[in-house]
């Protein structure tokens, strides 16, 4: 049976994922900071929940990489594959000259780069199993943002986002390079997903985009699975962009 690890189990995407994979029967170990808060809000919507493990883990502490080996050691589960997903909205703050403070420059910088380049090392350290790696990452990592798509540009979009998402798609280049061969590498940008924004700012993302839609959150699932199965065996260090064509014009 394989296993795959997905972070971050608990927001818009990682969930899908969550869901995907278990009702695809693989075992699903998942990171969230709450755990009682995800079983409660979640246990419903899960089908074959008995593959699933969840581990309660901030990734900002000293010793998080400790405690997810320490877990999976107890457990006696070997990664197969990971899907780095976790992402923390407190750190995409902006100031009130919208400007980013160091802090949260450096936190989104931890959360996207160094904490998965850093889990990534040791998983494949202590798995010879270790397949494949996939990072979540944005089409704000291809291309800066569009003004025009905001209200208030310099109040919506911050500036470190983007950068750090741009730092993890050479990332995946990097590791791509550094662990073939035995284990393949690839990240998927996606497009602006529905469900957060109001009528008005779906308008206009529909009239600046070629498929006129924002992606849905099943869209999500579909690149994932294919990076993790052997239908792109022949394939590493590359960022799928799934934008509805956002990035083309």
């Amino acid at each position: 049976m394989k296993t795959v690890l997905i972070t971050g189990g608990s927001g818009k995407v990682g969930f899908q994922l969550v869901q995907h994979f278990l009702e695809r029967e693989f075992v699903v170990i998942t990171t969230t900071r709450n755990k009682d808060k995800f079983l409660r809000e979640k246990e419903g919507s899960l089908n074959n929940g008995n593959n699933l493990y969840v581990i309660e883990v901030d990734f900002s502490s000293e010793n998080a990489i400790t405690s997810i080996l320490q877990f999976l050691n107890k457990k006696e589960i070997e990664i197969n594959s990971i899907v780095h997903n976790a992402r923390s909205l407190e750190y995409l703050k902006i100031e009130e000259n919208y400007s980013v403070s160091k802090e949260n420059f450096h936190g989104e910088f931890h959360m996207d780069v160094v904490f998965p380049y850093q889990l990534s090392l040791e998983l494949k350290k202590y798995n010879s199993t270790l397949e494949n790696i996939v990072f979540i990452s944005s089409m704000y990592g291809v291309v800066a943002p569009t003004p025009h798509l905001y209200e208030k540009f310099h109040e919506s979009s911050p500036v470190h986002y983007g950068v750090c998402k741009a730092a993890q798609i050479h990332l995946t280049k990097e590791l791509a390079v550094r662990m073939a061969p035995g284990t393949r590498v690839n990240c998927v940008s996606f497009g602006g997903i529905k469900g957060r924004t109001n009528e008005e700012f779906l308008r206009r993302y529909e009239n600046l985009t070629p498929q006129k839609r924002m992606l849905e959150e099943e869209d999500v699932v579909g690149p994932v699975d294919f990076l993790l199965s052997e239908k792109s065996e022949s394939m590493t260090g590359q960022n799928l962009i799934i934008d509805g064509g956002w990035s083309v014009w």
